[in-house]
């Protein structure tokens, strides 16, 4: 009796994990310039086990990725573009991989400064 209302309970709990995960789909920004950089940063995404799509944008330099999120997120796909060189808003690349691209590639990393931001003047 104990074992059928245990398997009960885990067919329950099994079945609930089954409706909540899926397909997911975010927008984040990810630095780059030309088409060049689209393919990587694609590349790089669709590589994410759980990744079932990435289109970058560079006019917008949006990012838009459909992913199962019960097998990764924004942070492991994220990862794994500034791996390849390229900043999202979470990871920023290692210097000397960024180093590493082709000149058409290199983009701004300069640092935005926020609106509210007190750098550079006291109060």
């Amino acid at each position: 009796m104990k074992t059928k209302v245990f398997s009960l309970i885990a067919m329950f709990v099994l079945g609930t994990f089954t409706v909540f995960a899926g397909e997911k789909t975010e927008k984040f920004k990810v630095k780059g310039n030309c088409g060049m950089c689209e393919k990587r940063i694609e590349k790089a995404a669709n590589s994410v086990k759980g990744v079932q799509n990435a289109d970058w944008d560079k006019e917008s330099k949006m990012m838009v990725v459909k992913f199962d999120d019960a097998k990764t997120g924004t942070d492991n796909i994220e990862k794994a573009i500034a791996k390849v060189g390229h900043d999202t808003p979470h990871h920023k690349a290692k210097d000397e991989v960024y180093e590493e691209l082709p000149g058409c590639c290199k983009y701004d990393r300069t640092e935005e400064k926020k609106e509210d931001s007190h750098e550079g003047h006291q109060h």
